[in-house]
């Protein structure tokens, strides 16, 4: 069982608190770029790491991440007008750049008083069609973010983000847990477009009770799940974790590369952002229109939002008779919605002084170990792991081995193949 105190430590994320400081030493995705898509658009409000701010794209196409409030009076910057490189508030006039300087007040004479009112703001780039932040010391500012499904190009790539309706650390601990997939998602397997035809499927239905061996590697961990194949050998999806709250889904047949990524908007809400990717090809027409439909890792949305269609305001769409008939294992439909309802089910801040963990959750023990870990050094100013572009550069991997052979070194080939490769899938 996991101590009172170490659940906060890990999950709380506000600025000061120990979690915090370590997950703003990295880059955090939170919009998209198709959310502020021209100059002089309107701004966006956003809510990271406990913070409000608020985004705009000025009239030369740059970016600003600010404090949401005008440091005049308190008024949300999101009813400003955004103009002439810089964002006014409606209220009294005042203008600020993107780097939160106010650069205008038309109340005053002309003099140094705009000058000494700045908002604090956090660097922004463009990157696979997402804005990301950093929010730690200026001094420590990482290279820009350099997973695989970063670097392909756009038509190999497939990006949606959701609301989910938790804290980040258990809905990305359902991400890194292969042993659930043969009960939550086993009805799923062979009907989704995004994962049926895969001689791993019938593993997943066969052997539900998979062997785990966890190894570190520069960037977080690989997290193998072993389980009975043809031919006396093993049948391994190989997870990684890429610190702080990325990873990797194992491919399926010949279907796209799918993976995560969960930026907590405050202690009890979290993005999950949702990603596929070939590395090699472009996705196919059926491949988007299945994602575009909510398909595989992806939802359909309330219409004009973020928020899943079926959600905790609904149970989740949730159909007692197709689970009663075992045409669902839930009872609520698709993959993503399937883990989402199940995590969100546990609170906003899952109580861990309660659980009781077993041998496949030894990846999720080793998780919390090494985020603990890093999150002490970045409190004492020190290096985390995971910044530097080799560290992030890892693939997913499912594979069948011979029992004699260790998934590090069988799978090798596969974890860390060049990019323009096929994946090693099965």
């Amino acid at each position: 069982m996991m101590s009172r105190e170490q659940n906060e430590q890990l999950s709380r994320i506000g600025p000061g608190t120990l979690m915090g400081k370590l997950l703003r030493r990295y880059w955090a995705p939170f919009l998209l770029s198709s959310e502020i898509p021209e100059p002089d658009c309107p701004p966006v409000r956003v809510k990271l790491m406990g913070e409000p701010l608020i985004c705009f794209r000025d009239s030369k196409g740059t970016i600003g991440l600010m404090d949401e409030f005008c440091a005049h009076r308190g008024v949300s910057l999101w009813f400003g007008q955004n103009e002439e490189c810089g964002l006014r508030c409606p209220y009294h006039g005042w203008k600020y750049d993107v780097t939160g300087q106010c650069v205008d007040v038309p109340s005053e004479p002309a003099g140094n008083f705009a000058k000494n009112i700045k908002l604090k703001s956090y660097p922004c780039i463009e990157k696979a069609g997402i804005v990301w932040a950093y929010m730690g010391p200026p001094e420590l500012r990482p290279p820009e973010p350099a997973l695989e499904w970063t670097d392909v190009a756009p038509e190999q790539r497939f990006v949606t983000k959701r609301l989910q309706e938790c804290n980040y650390l258990q809905a990305m601990e359902g991400g890194i847990d292969s042993s659930h997939v043969s009960w939550l998602h086993g009805t799923e397997l062979h009907k989704d477009p995004l994962f049926k035809g895969s001689k791993g499927n019938e593993y997943n239905e066969k052997d539900r009770m998979p062997l785990f061996e966890v190894e570190e590697f520069d960037g977080g961990l690989l997290i193998g799940a072993r389980r009975n194949a043809d031919g006396g050998k093993y049948y391994w999806r190989i997870t990684p974790w890429v610190m702080p709250w990325y990873s990797i889904i194992p491919p399926r047949a010949g279907h796209p590369l799918g993976a995560h990524a969960w930026v907590p908007i405050d202690d009890e809400t979290c993005w999950a952002w949702s990603i596929n990717y070939h590395p090699k090809r472009a996705l196919s027409k059926s491949e988007i229109s299945a994602m575009q439909d909510g398909e595989g890792i992806h939802v359909k949305y309330v219409p004009g939002t973020f928020i899943p269609l079926a959600n905790k305001s609904n149970n989740y769409l949730m159909d007692r008779e197709s689970q009663r008939h075992g045409h669902s294992s839930t009872g609520v439909d698709g993959i993503a919605m399937q883990d989402a309802s199940i995590q969100e089910s546990m609170g906003g801040i899952q109580d861990r002084t309660k659980e009781h963990l077993c041998a496949t959750d030894a990846g999720i023990v080793l998780t919390r170990k090494r985020l603990l870990s890093a999150a002490k050094s970045a409190a004492e100013g020190g290096p985390v792991p995971a910044t530097e572009p080799q560290a992030q550069r890892v693939r997913s991997v499912s594979v069948e081995l011979d029992k004699d052979t260790a998934f590090t070194q069988g799978a090798k080939h596969g974890l860390y193949r060049e990019l323009g490769t096929d994946p090693l899938s099965v």
